[in-house]
């Protein structure tokens, strides 16, 4: 999964999750400080397919700069062969 700055695919990469259904690769959470892709458009060059799971809701006046949920959320799926 990731979380990015906004809404639009070119944005900042700002948090990440990583999930590995093959058993290949167990990550866990602050593993690296760097994320995997700079943003999603990345991700999607090296052949990862997209869901987008965020809804877009606009900012309630006065809270523009609220800490809260990340609501840009990104699910990326990469298929691989497993032996």
């Amino acid at each position: 999964m990731l979380y990015l700055k906004s809404s639009a695919l070119d944005t900042d990469v700002v948090a990440w999750a990583h999930y590995d259904g093959t058993g290949r690769h167990r990550p866990m959470a602050g593993d690296t400080s760097e994320p995997p892709y700079r943003t999603g458009v990345h991700a999607l060059r090296d052949g990862w397919r997209l869901i987008q799971a965020s809804p877009l809701v606009s900012h309630v006046r006065g809270n523009e700069f609220k800490t809260d949920y990340l609501k840009y959320e990104f699910f990326f799926e990469k298929l691989v062969e497993v032996d």
